[in-house]
């Protein structure tokens, strides 16, 4: 065991070795510490230095190797602690977990706040875009002060309980949890209960509202001094291009897509008008949120049932197949798996099917949202999901294994640059594999014995857009109100009337009560309370189509977009695994252009996707007031 040895020179330390216990030191962490102690030598040798508080490119280098050496292990072990915690839920595992991830928060800000010593010098750009890499990956920063950054954990934690814990309860009746409130806007159609529930679920956002008010002040203050503007500045600082261009470029991708959407909502309204009647639902206004089958107004699939053409077309089930064929959790795991052994990727490790969570226990509660795990940053990537034999899960399958491939291709990165281009891609591939899974595929794995002909398009369609096209306006305007609520632009006097205002300019959706003074309706919205950035999703929706149609014209797939799939394709397989093999190695362009021969973004794939479904409903919407 080696004793660990620091010459210090001024305010910096220089770490010349370490105890590392066991563990394997990489060579190149060792060749940079030799570097940096022929630095420190050379300086003591002229006593001076010149400047002594004058940091160098090769110490940057030593620091950001150190900081991923230090952080990998801690991601490491919340990352267990998390699998735990998710999996045997109890007071103790709460704890275990929530102790790793403070750590994990604390070193990432007092590293992050050391690494604004090297704002000022030049360096390469692979290691200015770690040193980027560090300063954003946590999504809110403390400034370097032990009682601000325990205060903003307690705010954070306390948020997510207040939400986790919200109920909406009835006299008489009881008391409902979210999840079976989410259940039940599914499914009723008393607009006077959804009313009532609507806004009794908001008054979670009540309590929420002070803290988030000191959230805000703090956070802020953490991001200025590691060098941004406001925290919003400092989550768009992560997109490889000047943050006021990246707002820019979100909403001219919103721009191609409006038409679409405005168009679905002109139908959308009509077709509740005619069920509920234009008094509940005015023909040229926004549609009131408590209408459309969702808590938040964010997708609007539930609704299907009110808005299907008159002849639906869909002539199977996918659920009733699976059902049919006896197919159990395992073998739901196998058909994903298959898909992407078509596509020329290795199987998935023994590892994956003996520690993933397949089937909710009958002895413990474990968390049941289906997610993608990957413990070791190398090969032990699992999947934790309570696996239902629907079609729903069948889907969700096939995308999280999408997020489990992902990990596996990047895995000989350097650890900061272990994760997606952009933290839409992550989520925009899982959701590209899910738009496969077509008729023709289902034909070809053997669940369905012919696929339906092209009168069944519209429907399927209409089912996609009313998830898929509804989600962008709202995947839009969450960080577009936190950016403003960060840079003071929205005073917290004007965080509901904001809210409901972007709402109602994207969206075309209101409020169906009257909203009071101190109500705080984005606080009713996990991702707010969570602190978890939002844009992801809009750029996950857009790059799934652009993804989509480049990997089916290198499958060579001649037809409607939304008939492709790439199964069995290994000529798409082969541009897949290019993009995913970089990481975040490059910006995110270089990933774009691997995988689409284009630099930019494009939104004109949904448009491609889509344009059998825009032209039915043109059709429908003749003589229909339209817009709000």
């Amino acid at each position: 065991m080696l004793p660990s040895v620091v010459f210090k020179l001024k305010r910096h330390s220089f770490v010349l070795w370490e105890n590392f216990s066991d563990r394997v030191i990489p060579i190149r962490f060792m060749k940079s510490k030799l570097i940096q102690l022929v630095g420190v030598l050379s300086c003591l040798v002229v006593i001076a230095c010149g400047d002594s508080e004058r940091v160098t490119v090769d110490e940057a280098t030593v620091f950001v190797e150190g900081a991923e050496l230090r952080l990998l292990d801690l991601w490491k072990e919340s990352g267990r602690a998390a699998w735990i915690q998710n999996n045997f839920i109890s007071y103790d595992t709460n704890a275990m977990s929530a102790s790793a991830s403070e750590k994990v928060m604390a070193a990432t800000i007092n590293l992050a706040a050391e690494a604004a010593r090297f704002n000022d010098i030049e360096l390469p750009p692979q290691l200015s875009r770690k040193m980027l890499k560090l300063k954003t990956s946590l999504a809110a920063v403390a400034p370097s002060n032990n009682d601000l950054q325990a205060e903003l954990a307690e705010i954070m934690t306390e948020m997510e309980s207040i939400y986790g814990t919200g109920e909406y309860c009835r006299p008489e009746e009881g008391c409902l949890s979210l999840p079976a409130m989410e259940r039940l806007f599914g499914e009723l159609r008393d607009t006077d209960e959804l009313l009532a529930m609507w806004g009794g679920w908001r008054k979670v956002g009540r309590d929420i509202r002070p803290l988030y008010e000191k959230f805000v002040e703090i956070s802020n203050a953490g991001a200025k001094e590691l060098g941004f503007q406001d925290t919003g500045h400092m989550w768009r600082s992560g997109y490889d291009m000047p943050p006021e261009l990246f707002v820019e470029e979100i909403e001219g991708l919103w721009e191609e897509i409006r038409p679409l959407y405005e168009s679905l909502h002109c139908h959308v309204r009509a077709k509740l008008g005619e069920e509920l009647g234009t008094a509940v639902v005015p023909p040229n206004e926004p549609i009131p949120a408590h209408l459309l089958g969702n808590m938040w107004g964010q997708g609007w699939g539930n609704i299907y049932d009110v808005v299907k053409p008159e002849q639906d077309g869909m002539n199977y089930d996918l659920t009733q197949l699976l059902e049919r064929k006896g197919i159990d959790e395992v073998e739901m795991v196998r058909y994903g798996e298959g898909f992407f052994s078509s596509l020329g990727f290795e199987p998935l490790p023994d590892s994956f099917w003996e520690r993933s969570l397949f089937v909710k226990p009958l002895d413990r509660d474990v968390v049941c949202h289906a997610s993608a795990w990957n413990l070791d940053f190398r090969d032990d990537i699992r999947i934790k999901m309570c696996i239902s034999i629907t079609d729903d899960d069948f889907v969700t399958i096939h995308h999280e294994l999408g997020h489990n491939y992902y990990q596996r291709a990047y895995k000989d990165q350097d650890p900061f640059f272990q994760g997606s281009a952009n933290d839409g891609f992550h989520e925009g591939v899982g959701d590209t594999i899910a738009l496969s899974i077509t008729p023709e595929y289902l034909v070809k794995v053997g669940l369905l014995e012919t696929a339906p002909d092209q009168r069944g398009d519209i429907a399927f369609l209409l089912r996609q857009a009313l998830e898929k096209v509804v989600f962008l306006p709202f995947g839009l305007l969450v960080d577009q109100w936190r950016w403003d609520v960060f840079s003071g632009e929205i005073p917290p006097t004007e965080y509901n009337r904001e809210w409901w205002e972007l709402r109602e300019k994207y969206q075309g959706v209101r409020p169906p009560m009257p909203r009071i003074g101190d109500d705080f309706d984005p606080g009713a919205k996990y991702h707010i309370p969570a602190n978890t950035p939002y844009a992801r999703y809009f750029l996950a929706h857009v790059l799934q189509f652009q993804f989509h149609r480049a990997l089916c014209e290198a499958a060579g797939f001649e037809g409607s977009l939304h008939r492709c799939s790439i199964f069995e394709s290994r000529e798409a397989g082969d541009r897949l695994r290019s993009m995913l093999e970089m990481g975040a190695s490059r910006p995110w362009p270089d990933a774009l252009e691997v995988m689409t021969g284009t630099r930019e973004m494009d939104a004109t794939a949904i448009l491609d996707y889509f344009a059998p479904l825009a032209a039915w409903l043109e059709e429908q919407n003749v003589d229909r007031m339209c817009g709000w």
